[in-house]
């Protein structure tokens, strides 16, 4: 809406039956919550339309976006058991629905250990490489509180030079997030290899299993943990993957 215009957000309680769904809807028969956002810009062209959720694809100037924003959205979603959909005709607006599963309220609330995990504190370097300063300053303190000595970068590049920077120093684990601009952690994991052969590897992302899996994101000697983790899961898998 570049002159302005009127973005509108709703929610609300729907029940899609079986053979109830609109054509060329991908929600499965269930009980949802319904977020909805709409405005009435510039819209989106058919072309586009068909790419919206790629990662990586932008409309936006070199420069001005990474094309990452509704690829996450879609990620989350998707892992939640939901789906995201976009109507949208050229000049006459847009608007995304986002069919979430509504959970009853008399769900019982989920039990809570009396007991804390018993994590041992680490004493081995960790990089940390994560372009979203906020998640990477979470990690940063998880794993500095619990004894690991910690790397950081916000980039493949920048984490590179890190490594090169700390040539005599055994770096035990690199944790880098899948997808980043100028550098993915793929990429990265399989330059650190010709540096570091015996550095381990711990991928982590937003997006759905498939979208992480296919074309054999992993191999030897790399681990992979999903987004959002909890500091106790994060420091687990820490654990599993440096064999402690």
């Amino acid at each position: 809406m570049p002159q302005g215009g009127k973005l509108t957000v709703e929610t609300n309680k729907v029940t899609v039956g079986q053979g109830a769904n609109e054509p060329g809807s991908s929600v499965a028969p269930g009980d949802y919550t319904v977020l909805t956002i709409s405005d009435n810009g510039v819209g989106i062209s058919p072309e586009d339309k068909e790419h919206l959720f790629e990662p990586f694809f932008t409309t936006k100037e070199v420069g001005k976006g990474t094309g990452l924003g509704l690829a996450t959205c879609f990620g989350i979603v998707e892992q939640n058991g939901g789906r995201i959909e976009v109507d949208s005709d050229l000049d006459r607006g847009t608007t995304f629905r986002i069919h979430l599963p509504r959970v009853s309220d008399e769900e019982p609330p989920v039990p809570v250990a009396d007991d804390p995990v018993d994590l041992h504190r680490g004493t081995e370097t960790v990089l940390i490489v994560e372009d979203e300063p906020l998640v990477r300053n979470m990690v940063v303190r998880i794993l500095f509180e619990q004894g690991y000595r910690v790397l950081e970068a916000s980039n493949g590049e920048e984490a590179l030079r890190v490594v090169k920077s700390h040539a005599g120093e055994h770096i035990h684990l690199l944790l880098t997030d899948l997808v980043m601009p100028q550098m993915g952690g793929k990429e990265l994991a399989e330059e650190l290899k010709t540096l570091r052969p015996n550095t381990k590897v711990l991928l982590t992302s937003g997006y759905s299993n498939d979208l992480v899996f296919q074309n054999g994101e992993l191999g030897d000697n790399v681990s992979f943990i999903q987004k959002p983790f909890m500091p106790a899961d994060l420091v687990a898998k820490v654990q599993e993957v440096l064999g402690a």
